[in-house]
């Protein structure tokens, strides 16, 4: 490979891991074109996964930023998912693919600039996709706010309810004026100006 194209295939491979939410190196010795092909197809439209030569590759990732974490996983036949989507899906796929075709061996990855194990990205697939746990929290907000409507609707109600409790209250209920109603022509002795008192 000429200088020049190498060049280019590094570029190529740190905008990719720079491009990426992911990436998730393997080993594929052992597997034909057609079930490559396949591994692609179930990864879904957003990953891919190439064929990468691993001295190119480890440049690739010290430009990028993710040697210590891919570096030392770097020797063998290696292919890398480069995953721009749902992390998830791309995991699951990989899982998948590698329990049906024992040939391809999951070796590690990053996810966020962060490195992971083989048993981390296989407990990865084992979640949810991004589509369910965002319809998940979609019904979720969508129940609370349709307790807050019921609540808010009952808020009229309880507060004529209310008003009328304190209404009847304050009425005594009896009919029969409280020492607080009486007029002036009920007043007292005590109550009498001046003029009424005896000298």
């Amino acid at each position: 490979m000429a200088r020049a194209e190498k060049e280019a295939a590094v570029a190529e491979i740190t905008e990719r891991f720079q491009g990426s939410s992911g990436a998730v190196l393997t080993e594929y010795r052992g597997l034909t074109v057609a079930q490559l092909g396949e591994l692609r197809r179930s990864l879904g439209e957003h990953a891919t996964f190439a064929v990468v030569k691993n001295t190119l590759t480890k440049i690739a990732a010290t430009e990028a930023g993710v040697a210590g974490q891919l570096g030392d996983l770097l020797v063998g036949p290696s292919a890398i998912a480069f995953v721009q989507g749902d992390v998830v899906e791309a995991a699951k796929g990989l899982r998948d693919f590698s329990r049906a075709n024992p040939f391809l061996v999951i070796k590690g990855g990053v996810l966020d600039g962060k490195a992971m194990t083989p048993d981390e990205i296989v407990r990865l697939a084992d979640l949810e996709s991004r589509e369910v746990l965002l319809a998940k929290l979609a019904g979720a907000m969508k129940a609370s706010l349709a307790g807050a409507a019921a609540t808010f609707a009952a808020l009229p109600t309880q507060m004529a309810r209310l008003l009328a409790a304190l209404e009847e209250k304050r009425g005594g209920g009896s009919g029969q004026a409280g020492p607080e109603d009486a007029g002036p022509e009920d007043a007292g002795p005590e109550d009498a100006g001046p003029e009424d008192r005896e000298s």
